[in-house]
């Protein structure tokens, strides 16, 4: 699996044949990119509906949505995806197949609103679980599985749930904090989550989530000791 980092929380997921962007948003420091420069790929990942994780994924609307349904309706209506909601509007605790993947959608704590300039809720803000197997409830050495966790705070889910059964090897974390976890708390859902790696993201976007990616290692080393710490440059790709 090739995790390639975009920046913000934007990231291209390959697996096998088959390609993933999540929460596109080209409009961030981190990136050289254009949306017009990127391929379009199989599938669209999206988090939820804040203008700084949707806001060039109408530039991918070719692309087979993922997203809860009431924000896939919104694509649809506003965003040109073609029967969105029928393709892949699927919920909190389901596991879908997209290719060679399997993608396990869970729930994020954070607000999830269109920054439209008008007043429309679009359902609960998620994460995704990203595997080249389904999940069982056996430990599976041979398989290989990456988190997005979205925008969220520190959750007790990232122990009890998605570390105990999802058993993901990488986390993408937001770090910047401000309006997600920062360093320390990315840092404790590490551990919690028991993976080998934690990839932070949402961070040096704008001036309130700037962070020393320092201090977020220097935080792995104390909650995650047993965890690598792997921060990549924009555009850069990590194979797990």
């Amino acid at each position: 699996m090739e995790l390639t980092w975009h920046g913000h929380s934007t990231w291209r997921v390959e697996l096998g044949e088959t390609s993933m962007l999540i929460d596109p948003f080209f409009g961030n420091p981190k990136t050289g990119l254009s949306p017009e420069s990127v391929e379009t790929p199989d599938y669209v990942l999206l988090t939820h509906g804040h203008a700084d994780h949707i806001g060039d994924a109408a530039a991918f609307s070719d692309a087979t949505l993922v997203a809860v349904p009431e924000l896939a309706a919104f694509a649809e209506d506003e965003l040109g995806f073609d029967d969105a909601v029928a393709g892949m509007g699927m919920n909190m605790g389901g596991t879908v197949a997209c290719g060679d993947a399997f993608v396990t959608m869970h729930r994020a704590d954070h607000t999830n609103g269109a920054n439209t300039g008008y007043d429309l809720e679009l359902g609960m803000p998620v994460g995704y679980v990203i595997s080249d197997t389904a999940p069982t409830e056996l430990d599976d050495a041979d398989s290989t599985t990456f988190y997005h966790a979205g925008d969220t705070a520190l959750m007790t889910e990232m122990r009890e749930v998605i570390g105990a059964y999802l058993d993901p090897d990488a986390a993408a974390l937001p770090a910047g904090d401000h309006f997600t976890m920062g360093p320390r708390q990315a840092a404790i859902a590490a551990g919690w989550l028991g993976v080998d790696y934690a990839l932070p993201m949402h961070y040096d976007t704008f001036p309130p989530i700037e962070i020393d990616t320092a201090t977020f290692e220097d935080e792995l080393g104390a909650h995650a000791p047993d965890t690598e710490a792997v921060v990549l440059d924009g555009d850069e790709s990590f194979e797990l």
